[in-house]
């Protein structure tokens, strides 16, 4: 489970990195877009097709593409949990732009962060710096009550 989870959070941690890196090779917004909940999540990039960024609306009425296929996290990884509310936190929430991560050409992206929680209860973050797009991936250690580099 432990591995599993880890292996998840880098998983997760190098899809944001191909969505920075796609924004970058094709000078566009680029989004991965996480639909569903805990672990049937399901992540996809798309690219914005009318220069106004990426956006919900304009993704469901067709006007930003999907730039990659879908890929369903839990057939990758079972019993891991994603979320976008910090497990250690009660009470905590969501962004108020859940489930989209852009990344623009000129280096930049949304900040934010993603939970991935094992079945044993072991707890990762990914997360994203918007000024650099910088993705990195933490560990919760219970022991010392914070997050720490993986």
């Amino acid at each position: 489970d432990y591995e599993r989870a880890r292996a998840a959070a880098h998983y997760l941690a190098g899809r944001l990195g191909a969505a920075r890196a796609l924004a970058v090779h094709r000078a566009a917004n680029v989004a991965l877009r996480l639909d569903g909940p805990g672990q049937a999540v399901r992540l996809a990039l798309f690219e914005d097709g009318n220069g106004n960024g990426v956006r919900r609306l304009d993704i469901d009425a067709g006007l930003d593409p999907q730039a990659a296929p879908p890929v369903l996290l839990g057939d990758r990884f079972p019993g891991v949990v994603i979320s976008e509310v910090d497990p250690t936190v009660p009470g905590a929430a969501a962004r108020a732009e859940a489930g989209l991560f852009s990344f623009t050409p000129h280096g930049t992206a949304t900040s934010g962060s993603l939970y991935i929680s094992g079945a044993s209860g072991e707890a990762w973050a990914v997360r994203v710096l918007g000024a650099t797009a910088r993705v990195r991936v933490l560990r919760y250690a219970p022991r010392d009550g914070a997050w720490v580099n993986d």
